[in-house]
C-alpha cells in the first residue's frame, strides 16, 4: 500500500461504495482505497430466495444514471455474460436479486485492486490536515493506519429486531435467513412464524410454505393484511435525482409529508404478484382442508420465552386487545433495518461534528458531513441521511448519481484548495 495519502478512503464496500469506486475509476485522477470488514462483497445474501426480484429497474444500476455509456452498466454486464438478447426477450425491467448480485460481483472483480477485505476501520482522526484511518485485520487482529484527504463512510444498514426478541438459534433476522435455513440440517420445523409485513417477510412466508410442506407457517402482521407497493409513475418520481434536490431544500413540514405519503413506495409494502400468490396458497390450503398458512393480522410481538423444545412467541392483538402465546420451533423477524450511524466511528475525530436541533448530523447537499470547524479534509456519508436527503438515502435508486456527486464535490474542493494555495 502506498505511503502517500489517498485522495479517498472508503469505509465499507457494498453497492454504494462500489458505485463510488466506479465513478472514481472513470474520473481517473483520484487515488482511492476501500476497506471492508467482511471477507467479500455481500449484498442481502441471506435473502436471495429463489425467484425473488428487484424492486428497482435494472437501468438504475451502479453507473448508468450517472454515465449512460459506462462499461460498468447492467447492459454491459448482460452483454459480457452472453444474456443480453434473452434478458430483452423477457420484457422485464426487474431482474432477480440473484442476477443483480452476480452483476455486483462482476463489477467488483474489475476493481478488486482497490479493495481490502477482512479490514475493519475502527476509528478516524484528524491530523495535520489529513484524516488518519485506523484499520484492524479481522483475521489476525493486527492494526495499521492509512492517511486520506477524504473519507466516504458506507457501512450499511443495521438489522432491527422487535422489542423483547434477541437473535439466536430459534430467532433469526431476515438478513441471515437463507444461511440459517440451509444450516438447519435434520432439525425438524413443524411450526414457524414470520414477523413483518414487507416484501422480505412475504417472500420468506412463501418460501417456507413451499419448502416445509409439513409445517404450519404463521404470518404475524402489524397491519390487517399485506399492503401493495406503489410503483406508479408519479410515486416513482420520489426516487429521481431531482427529488433529492427538492427534499433537501424543503421545509420540515414538506419533508414529513413526503415520508407520510410516499413510504408505501418501499417500506412495509409488497409486490402485487407476491400478495396474490400468498392469498392463492392460503385458499388452496382451505380447499384441501388444510390450514398450513395462517395470517395473524393486527398482531404485535411483545416478547418470547425460550422453551426446552422450542420457543413461545408472546404477541398482543390490537383487534381484541388480547395477549396470545404462540408455541413455535422457529421465528423469523423480517422487521427491517435501522439507518447507518457513523457516530461511534467518528467519536475520536478531533473536530466537533455539527448537529441539528434534533441531534441529527448536519450534511451538505453534496453528502459532506458538516463540522463546527472548517477543514481541508472531507467526510462524506452514503447512508444515515434520510432526514436530509430523503427516501433514497438507503436504497439503490440513486447510488450511481450520488457516487458521481461525491466525486465531483471532492474534485471541486481539491481545485479550490490548490487555487487558494497558489494565490
Amino acid at each position: 500500500m502506498t505511503s502517500e495519502p489517498y485522495d479517498v478512503v472508503g469505509i465499507g464496500f457494498g453497492p454504494s461504495n462500489l458505485s463510488l469506486a466506479i465513478a472514481l475509476e472513470e474520473t481517473g485522477v483520484l487515488t482511492a482505497a476501500f476497506f471492508e470488514k467482511q471477507d467479500s462483497l455481500r449484498w442481502h445474501s441471506g435473502m436471495l430466495v429463489p425467484g425473488a426480484k428487484m424492486q428497482v429497474s435494472f437501468l438504475k444500476d451502479l453507473a448508468t444514471p450517472r454515465n449512460p455509456v459506462s462499461s460498468y452498466g447492467f447492459v454491459s454486464y448482460l452483454h459480457d455474460r452472453g444474456r443480453f438478447a434473452r434478458f430483452v426477450n423477457n420484457s422485464d425491467f426487474f431482474p432477480t436479486r440473484r442476477e443483480f448480485q452476480d452483476y455486483l460481483h462482476w463489477a467488483e472483480a474489475r476493481l478488486s485492486q482497490r479493495v481490502h477485505y477482512r479490514s475493519e476501520v475502527v476509528s478516524v482522526r484528524r491530523t495535520e490536515g489529513l484524516l488518519r484511518v485506523h484499520v484492524r485485520d479481522t483475521g489476525t487482529g493486527a492494526g495499521r493506519t492509512v492517511d486520506a484527504r477524504n473519507v466516504v463512510i458506507s457501512t450499511g444498514l443495521v438489522p432491527r429486531m422487535p422489542v423483547g426478541l434477541e437473535a439466536g438459534d430459534s430467532v433469526w433476522h431476515s438478513s441471515q435467513f437463507l444461511h440459517r435455513f440451509h444450516a438447519l440440517g435434520d432439525r425438524e420445523v413443524r411450526r414457524v412464524a414470520v414477523v413483518g409485513a414487507g416484501q422480505s417477510a412475504a417472500e420468506i412466508v412463501r418460501f417456507l410454505h413451499e419448502s416445509l410442506p409439513a409445517a404450519q407457517v404463521y404470518a404475524v402482521l402489524p397491519s390487517y393484511g399485506y399492503a401493495i407497493a406503489d410503483n406508479t409513475p408519479f410515486a416513482n418520481e420520489v426516487f429521481d435525482p431531482a427529488a433529492v434536490d427538492f427534499f433537501y431544500e424543503a421545509s420540515d413540514e414538506a419533508k414529513a409529508a413526503i415520508w407520510r405519503y410516499h413510504r408505501n413506495t418501499n417500506y412495509s409494502v409488497v409486490d402485487d404478484e407476491v400478495i396474490r400468490d400468498l392469498y392463492q396458497r392460503a385458499y388452496d390450503d382451505e380447499v384441501r382442508g388444510e390450514t398450513r398458512l395462517r395470517f395473524l393480522p393486527l398482531t404485535r410481538v411483545v416478547g418470547a420465552k425460550q422453551e426446552r423444545d422450542g420457543i413461545t412467541l408472546q404477541t398482543h392483538s390490537t383487534a381484541d386487545d388480547q395477549p396470545r402465546d404462540l408455541p413455535l420451533d422457529l421465528v423469523v423477524c423480517a422487521t427491517g433495518y435501522d439507518p447507518m450511524d457513523p457516530g461511534e466511528l467518528l467519536a475520536g475525530l478531533g473536530c466537533p461534528v455539527a448537529y441539528d436541533e434534533l441531534g441529527r448530523h448536519l450534511v451538505g447537499r453534496d453528502h459532506l458531513l458538516v463540522t463546527e470547524q472548517d477543514q481541508d479534509c472531507g467526510i462524506y456519508l452514503q447512508g444515515g441521511t434520510e432526514h436530509t436527503h430523503g427516501l433514497t438515502s438507503s436504497l439503490l435508486s440513486n447510488i450511481a448519481v450520488r457516487g458521481g456527486e461525491i466525486t465531483q464535490s471532492i474534485l471541486r474542493r481539491r481545485t479550490k484548495q490548490r487555487n487558494g494555495a497558489s494565490a
